[in-house]
């Protein structure tokens, strides 16, 4: 029987951070399971779905050598359960693990830990090199919410990582809008490389970068993409399919453009989208001298409309949008003011960062 010693936060937050991959009811037992691992007076946890994997390392443990499986979803209520700043100690036999926290005492069945399925690196190294973590937790957050869920077209159900010239470019789509953006990497890479990373790979690694700025590094390759940084490693496979080509889905040469404050747009969208519901997701924007009105008309024959003064002297336009794409921009950029971009009421949208060239999220117009 092996002894751990260690405080609850010190478990709290790497646990935490490895159960988001584990499944909560799988036809594997052991994959509704997290793998301990103590070595060094260092704690390693490890969960995993056999797509993706995360794990997780803490220094300065009390504790024996020890290996072994336990519920994932048991272990991580009971230690958030117990009071703050509470030692725990963990005895692992071959079957059990008691849990001891002052008066607290649980046993929880293991499995062996020989079972567990550990995703191995690739056999191909691919590119390495590394980011500043904040610079890709923004390039990530501004584009994820364009990717599929669920798509018979499997490979929209998750971003395009591309490496071109020393950009690292990511893209997603859902085959009706399309967000992209850029950042320029440190060192020098001539090879072109082009991976998609599924959705709750994705996911999981936006939680992760939640509150760390170490740099992050990125490795890549044909089958596999791993993510590490001082505390955690995520490991996936990549989708294999072709992205669509986004470079001819971004319009160019509209000349029809206005300036306004994201969050009072934002404010109106989210107001008129009280009176849409699940079958009609569509506004209308019309677009007169110097005016923006935001109209939503439901089956009940209620009606919001919502008017903003712009800066517009061109021919008037009326064209309608899903109005959760609208929003979903909206909601997950931070800048002051947004540029729109429009052609006529039947072509796409095309929205912008003033003074960030590189990102770009183009919308398709819909029937109202």
């Amino acid at each position: 029987m092996s002894n751990i010693k260690i405080r609850r936060e010190q478990l709290l937050k790497p646990l935490s951070a490895v159960v988001g991959v584990v499944e909560r009811k799988h036809t594997l037992p052991i994959l509704s399971n997290v793998l301990i691992e103590t070595k060094n007076k260092k704690l390693r946890i490890v969960g995993t779905d056999l797509e993706l994997q995360i794990s997780t390392e803490t220094d300065g443990i009390d504790s024996e050598n020890s290996v072994f499986t336990v519920s994932a979803r048991k272990f991580l209520d009971i230690t958030r359960s117990l009071p703050a700043e509470i030692d725990i100690t963990l005895q692992a036999s071959t079957d059990l693990l008691k849990i001891n926290a002052g008066k607290s005492k649980f046993s929880l069945q293991l499995l062996p830990a020989n079972d567990f399925p550990q995703m191995q690196l690739s056999d191909t190294e691919g590119l390495k090199f590394a980011v500043s973590a904040d610079a890709f937790r923004d390039l990530l957050t501004k584009i994820q919410y364009a990717m599929a869920v669920q798509d018979i077209r499997y490979y929209l159900n998750g971003i395009l990582l591309s490496i071109n010239n020393s950009m690292l470019i990511a893209a997603a789509t859902d085959g009706h809008r399309l967000a992209i953006d850029s950042i320029q990497l440190d060192v020098e890479i001539t090879k072109r490389l082009d991976v998609i990373i599924p959705r709750k790979a994705v996911i999981e690694l936006i939680k992760l970068l939640s509150d760390n700025n170490d740099p992050i590094e990125i490795q890549l390759s044909a089958t596999q993409v791993v993510f590490k940084q001082n505390s955690f490693e995520l490991r996936s496979k990549i989708i294999d399919g072709k992205f669509p080509d986004y470079k001819r889905v971004i319009p160019s040469g509209y000349t029809k453009t206005i300036l306004i404050n994201r969050q009072l747009l934002n404010q109106s969208i989210a107001r008129a989208a009280i009176l849409t519901n699940d079958k009609n997701k569509g506004i209308r924007v019309v677009l007169t001298e110097n005016n923006l009105r935001i109209i939503c008309h439901n089956n009940e024959q209620e009606e919001a409309q919502e008017d903003l003064e712009i800066e517009y002297n061109n021919e008037p336009i009326d064209i309608g949008f899903n109005v959760q794409y609208l929003l979903d921009i909206l909601n997950n950029v931070s800048c002051e003011t947004i540029q729109l971009s429009l052609n006529d009421s039947t072509s796409s949208l095309l929205i912008n960062i003033p003074g960030e060239d590189n990102f770009n999220y183009v919308v398709m117009p819909m029937r109202i």
